[in-house]
C-alpha cells in the first residue's frame, strides 16, 4: 500500500487497528500507553511499540502533546498509519520522532498484522506493508 508521508522514518510491528478516531487528551494514558477512553474499541489496549492504525485523530490540540509524552515515556507506537492525518496527529507524530503516513485504505490490515511502514526515501511517497 502506498501513502503520503507525513513523519519520515521506518518501522517495524504488529498492528493496532481502530476504525474509530483516536482523541489522544483524556483517551490514552501519556506514561503507560494505555487507550482510556471509555466505550473506544481500543480501550484497555497498549500502544506501545504497536504500529497504531486508525482513520484519523480527533480533540484538543493538546493531543500533540500527548503523543509527545508518550515517546518520552518510552510507550509510543512505533508508527502511525492513517487514511487522513489531521494536525493534531502530524505534529504529534513529527515531535515525538515517530514515522507518520497517510492516504492508506485501512480495510487490509487488521489487528496483530506484522507491518512494515517505509517513509524514509526522502520523497513524499512512503509504503505500508505486511511482512
Amino acid at each position: 500500500m502506498t501513502g503520503r508521508v507525513v513523519a519520515p522514518g521506518r518501522a517495524r510491528g504488529a498492528a493496532l487497528v481502530s476504525d474509530q478516531p483516536i482523541g489522544f487528551y483524556g483517551g490514552v494514558d501519556p506514561t503507560t500507553g494505555i487507550v482510556t477512553d471509555q466505550g473506544h474499541p481500543l480501550e484497555g489496549q497498549c500502544v506501545s511499540g504497536r504500529v497504531l492504525c486508525f482513520p484519523c485523530g480527533k480533540g484538543s490540540t493538546v493531543g500533540s502533546y500527548v503523543i509527545y509524552g508518550l515517546a518520552r515515556h518510552g510507550v509510543a507506537p512505533c508508527a502511525i498509519v492513517n487514511h487522513r492525518t489531521e494536525t493534531i496527529v502530524a505534529a504529534g507524530a513529527i515531535l515525538a520522532g515517530s514515522p507518520c503516513v497517510d492516504g492508506i485504505d485501512l480495510h487490509g490490515i487488521a489487528t496483530g498484522d506484522l507491518l512494515e511502514v517505509a517513509a524514509d526515501d526522502g520523497t513524499d511517497v512512503a509504503t505500508v506493508r505486511h511482512v
